[in-house]
């Protein structure tokens, strides 16, 4: 992989998934539950790092057999599972439009996601744009996940990326940080209108 001088232009945007261009909430799942209820469930677990070992390439299979020790939190566990789709919300407002904008500029679009391999195919229904990408790589099927500059550097290498003419995307201030420290330019997603904002600033072309 050939580096860029140093102000290069950008040519590459990395979008992550999850509440970038698709809706995430896991209470969404447990539609028929009192959210305290979930939310005490969540907290016993310690969520989102359960969620993260699933992220970075554990099978639920394995992850519902680390709790056979505390076989109460097991269900919630398998309704989790079966209830995934309900967690996706759907496209983020405007996103669909500005990755369609980018494709239709020429600029390079990749995916980087934390997202267990075996309810990856869920994506694509919940917003089509996440399919407009040239590659997308995902966390559970690498066995590496954000923040952990390994994941970073497999992108890079496997998708020749030069991290002077890319921008990564993600609503994670953590995975926001780690792409800073390699190169990319780096921006914290709030919402569409402020990241267009943060693309034009870069020298990509997208409206106002």
């Amino acid at each position: 992989m050939a580096l860029a001088p140093a102000g290069a232009p950008v040519d590459t945007v990395v979008l992550d998934f999850g509440n970038v261009l698709v809706g995430w909430d896991p209470y969404g799942a447990f539609p028929g539950r009192p959210r305290a209820e979930v939310a005490s469930w969540m907290a016993e677990i310690d969520f989102p790092a359960f969620n993260l070992a699933q992220d970075a390439g554990r099978s639920w299979a394995d992850a519902r057999a680390t709790l056979d020790d505390r076989p109460h939190l097991q269900p919630l566990l398998d309704e989790y599972v079966a209830g995934f789709p309900g967690t996706l919300t759907g496209p983020v407002p405007g996103s669909a439009e500005l990755v369609e904008e980018l494709g239709a500029a020429g600029v390079r679009l990749l995916g980087l996601t934390n997202w267990s391999a075996e309810l990856f195919r869920h994506a694509a229904g919940a917003a089509p744009a996440t399919t407009r990408l040239e590659h997308v790589v995902v966390s559970g099927r690498v066995g590496l996940a954000k923040p952990d500059p390994a994941i970073f550097r497999h992108l890079a290498a496997t998708h020749d990326v030069d991290p002077a003419r890319a921008v990564f995307v993600d609503d994670g201030p953590a995975n926001v940080a780690t792409a800073r420290q390699l190169g990319f330019h780096a921006v914290r997603f709030t919402d569409t209108p402020a990241l267009r904002a943060a693309l034009r600033s870069l020298g990509l072309p997208v409206r106002r």
